[in-house]
């Protein structure tokens, strides 16, 4: 398990000045933008514009601080207001974006299609693990994938719990996974967990506040 705090994360400017991004994780560790399976980031958007195009990325974005945007997809109008509504989209389509009243605040999930999947889910109160419900999709689903086996450095898959509230209490099985035993996380607004692997807490989770529940996986182990 990894605590990544937000006060530690560096903003990066984007080039056409619309905003800045913080990146909370990636796999590979630090990789760029050429070698990542996926990447999970916060970002603060201050203006209107277009998307950089992402052929071959799969992209789910949940505005989680202000009153929403207006995404075009390809044509397509998609209204995103405030209130923590996941939607995925293909990152190779051609996608603007206007914000409805003042800047917004996006969670944004990146996949490498073939390399890695994801769900996210908007939490509040008890969390178990099980089948989770995809974000919205804009255009068909992508193939299905299953955890990476192992939870070493190369492992793919992963939990990352996002606050979207400050004065988070997240709870969580203990260390030793001890029946009854467990440990209470205190996280500050946009604090993150995550855990490496396929292996998810078993006992589930419980929060106070509201959280972002992404389960991240990777293609299926070669058959010997």
């Amino acid at each position: 398990m990894r605590i990544l705090r937000a006060r530690e994360r560096a903003a990066a400017p984007w080039s056409n000045g619309g905003g800045v991004t913080r990146e909370i994780a990636a796999h590979p560790p630090g990789a760029g933008w050429d070698g990542f399976a996926w990447r999970v980031s916060l970002a603060d958007v201050t203006r209107d514009g277009p998307y950089s195009p992402l052929p071959g990325v799969r992209r789910i974005l949940t505005v989680v601080d202000g009153a929403g945007l207006e995404l075009t997809v390809d044509g397509a109008v998609r209204l995103l207001p405030g209130g923590h509504r996941p939607f995925a989209f293909p990152g190779g389509a051609a996608t603007g974006s206007r914000l409805l009243a003042g800047p917004v605040i996006n969670l944004n999930v990146m996949l490498r299609e073939g390399r890695a999947d994801a769900t996210v889910e908007i939490v509040r109160g008890t969390w178990a693990p099980g089948p989770a419900p995809s974000a919205s999709p804009l255009a068909s689903s992508p193939p299905s994938l299953s955890p990476s086996p192992g939870g070493g450095p190369g492992s793919v898959g992963g939990l990352l719990v996002v606050a979207l509230e400050g004065g988070t209490r997240l709870t969580v099985p203990g260390e030793t996974g001890e029946p009854g035993k467990f440990a209470v996380l205190r996280m500050e607004r946009f604090d993150a967990v995550l855990w490496p692997g396929p292996d998810v807490p078993p006992g589930g989770l419980r929060a106070d506040g509201t959280v972002a529940v992404i389960r991240l996986s990777g293609p299926p182990a070669p058959r010997t």
